[in-house]
């Protein structure tokens, strides 16, 4: 499905997060150290991952209210939890959950939650969110020295 033009920002990120995942996915599979992963997520957040989550929570979210925004939001904080944990106790376990959450999350916001906002906002609205995004948005930007992954 093509994503409305005033979100689509906020699509092209996911696509990063996905490729973080698979990174993360890859690194577990070489059996690097949870050490080295935990501090590649944490790097990414710092980065990107939680300029995004802003983004979202200021200038897509408000706009509906709605169960479907009450999981995102409820995700969101599962997934900072997670990198707290990580950042203190980095496990295996915690990283394999981490990706899977992420990833999950991902889809459903792709799958579920921006087709429903596309449908249910209004054109205005929908401008709106794009104008705001377009002047804040973060640039994704990934400067990691430790390509574990490769």
């Amino acid at each position: 499905m093509k994503r409305n033009e005033n979100i689509v920002l906020l699509s092209r990120d996911h696509h990063f997060g996905l490729l973080h995942i698979w990174k993360i996915r890859q690194g577990l599979k070489k059996e690097i150290s949870a050490e080295r992963i935990a501090a590649y997520i944490s790097s990414y957040w710092q980065q990107n991952q939680e300029a995004h989550f802003l983004e979202e929570e200021k200038y897509l979210f408000p706009y509906i209210k709605h169960e479907l925004i009450d999981q995102a939001l409820r995700e969101h904080e599962q997934i900072r939890q997670i990198i707290a944990q990580l950042a203190m106790a980095p496990t295996v376990k915690l990283l394999e959950e981490y990706a899977e959450l992420l990833n999950a999350h991902i889809r459903y916001e792709e799958r579920v939650l921006f087709p429903y906002m596309e449908e249910n906002l209004s054109d205005e609205a929908l401008q709106q969110i794009g104008k705001n995004l377009t002047e804040e948005h973060h640039t994704e930007v990934e400067e990691y020295a430790d390509e574990f992954w490769k």
